[in-house]
C-alpha cells in the first residue's frame, strides 16, 4: 500500500531568494532539506564580509536559521550539515564560530574543501534539520 507523502518547497524573504532552479529548503517526511547557503544578505542580495571567512560564516549560519525558522524548526534540530570552504586552512575559524551555534549535541557533519563557490564566497553550509 503506497503513501501519500507531503512534500513542501519551503521559501523566506529573511534569506537570500534561491539564485537558480532550485528552493531555499524543502520538507519532507518530517524533515527539513536545506540548500546551501552563502553569504548574502537577504535584503540587498549583496555579499557580506567579503573575503572575511569569520563575517560570512556567521551570514551563512543566520540564513540558515532563518530558512529553518520558516520551515517551523532550527538549527538545534539539526541532523546533518555540510561545510564546504574554499580554503581548509579557514577550518579553524569556522569550526570556532560554527561551535557558537551549536552549543550542546550538535549534529553529524562533514566539511570539504572545494575549488570554487558561488559568487566566489569563502564558506557555504547546507543542513538537514527535523520539523
Amino acid at each position: 500500500m503506497s503513501e501519500e507523502r507531503s512534500i513542501a518547497p519551503i521559501s523566506t524573504p529573511d534569506a537570500p531568494q534561491a539564485i537558480g532552479p532550485y528552493s531555499q529548503a524543502v520538507s519532507a517526511g518530517g524533515f527539513v532539506f536545506c540548500s546551501g547557503q552563502i553569504a548574502l544578505d537577504p535584503k540587498s542580495g549583496e555579499l557580506v564580509g567579503d573575503g572575511d571567512v569569520a563575517a560570512q560564516t556567521r551570514q551563512v549560519l543566520s540564513n540558515l536559521e532563518a530558512v529553518l525558522a520558516a520551515a517551523g524548526t532550527s538549527l538545534s534540530r539539526a541532523v546533518k550539515t555540510t561545510i564546504f570552504l574554499a580554503d581548509m586552512n579557514d577550518f579553524a575559524v569556522v569550526n570556532g564560530i560554527y561551535g557558537e551555534r551549536f552549543t550542546s549535541d550538535p549534529p553529524a557533519r562533514a566539511t570539504v574543501e572545494v575549488s570554487r563557490l558561488p559568487k566566489d564566497v569563502l564558506v557555504e553550509i547546507d543542513a538537514v534539520a527535523v520539523v
